[in-house]
């Protein structure tokens, strides 16, 4: 569904004429609402579900999901992959260690950084949501062929590197 049924499609640009009161978006055509709208829908649908269902919010999913992939990271590395301020990861992070689903231990290597990983009952909860997220993500895409997926994805992939031409930072 377009985020705004009742603009006509602009085929040129997100940025529709001047109008007497400025110019505005188009919401049809512009790519960070899309991207943001998505987003917005799919972590707060999210947090719902596997709230409701594991007894994880998403933003501690995504550390959960990270902490599979990466184990014994440090928080530096879980904020710049997925892009969260320090404060939020450092709140999920004593909250997911509270209730026994992941340890922090000062790294062997570096004294001054922690080492982050999942528990075991961390794991299991981990396994149970993955689930869960690969199915939406399938429903999700279903209204893709195959091929357009993997251009989804590839596109995707191209935007996510090229953060840098409009944050100033890298993203690798």
């Amino acid at each position: 569904m377009s985020p705004n049924p009742r603009k006509p499609r602009r085929s040129a640009s997100a940025e529709i004429p001047a109008t007497g009161d400025g110019p505005t978006l188009d919401l049809n055509r512009y790519v960070p609402a899309f991207i943001t709208f998505i987003a917005n829908k799919l972590s707060t649908s999210a947090t719902a579900y596997y709230q409701r269902h594991f007894g994880v919010n998403v933003t501690e999913w995504r550390i959960m999901s990270l902490l599979a992939i990466e184990p014994g990271i440090p928080a530096s590395r879980i904020c710049f992959v997925i892009g969260f301020d320090k404060g939020p990861v450092s709140r999920n992070l004593s909250v997911l260690q509270k209730r026994g689903l992941v340890t922090i231990r000062t790294a062997p290597d570096d004294g001054r950084t922690h080492a982050i990983s999942l528990t075991a009952r961390g794991r299991t909860i981990h396994d149970r949501v993955i689930t869960a997220a690969l199915e939406r993500e399938k429903r999700l895409l279903s209204c893709l062929k195959k091929d357009e997926r993997e251009v989804l994805i590839d596109l995707l992939r191209r935007l996510h590197e090229n953060l840098g031409a409009v944050t100033g930072q890298s993203t690798t």
